[in-house]
């Protein structure tokens, strides 16, 4: 699979959802991601502060927009022309902000950014693995 590399244009990728990641939309359409916190130190944090297993991540309004957009076809400058399309100028600097929130949302491992849009071959693996996450779920 094509993974960004420095110099792309990032807005010509399509993001997917990790189907590992465990998240819900409430009935209206707010998404809340879920988050096990793993490893010495959380496991540390949990027994001695009280800290919780899982995190539950809220989106913003904007946030909630661009997530429910993510359905592994669509790619970043689409995603984009939607986001300004519903929020117009309290969206901009546009592009910069996108791609800052998908790179935090990817290094999070929220999503993955490995699918070019002119490869159907990896359009159909992302929509693969959110089936296969769907039947993991059941």
């Amino acid at each position: 699979m094509d993974k960004p590399q420095q110099g792309d244009n990032y807005l010509e990728y399509v993001p997917c959802h990790n189907p590992d990641i465990e998240y819900e939309n409430d009935s209206e359409n707010k998404v809340t991601i879920f988050q096990e916190n793993k490893g010495f130190f959380n496991f540390i944090a949990q027994k001695l502060f009280k800290k919780p297993r899982i995190s539950q991540i809220h989106l913003d309004e904007m946030g909630n927009f661009i997530w429910s957009n993510i359905d592994g076809r669509r790619n970043l400058l689409e995603i984009a022309e939607l986001v300004k399309a519903e929020f117009g100028e309290k969206a901009e600097p546009l592009y910069n902000r996108l791609v800052q929130y998908i790179k935090t949302l990817e290094a999070y491992g929220f999503i993955k950014i490995n699918i070019r849009v002119d490869s159907n071959r990896n359009i159909d693996y992302c929509i693969h693995r959110i089936k296969e996450r769907e039947h993991h779920r059941c």
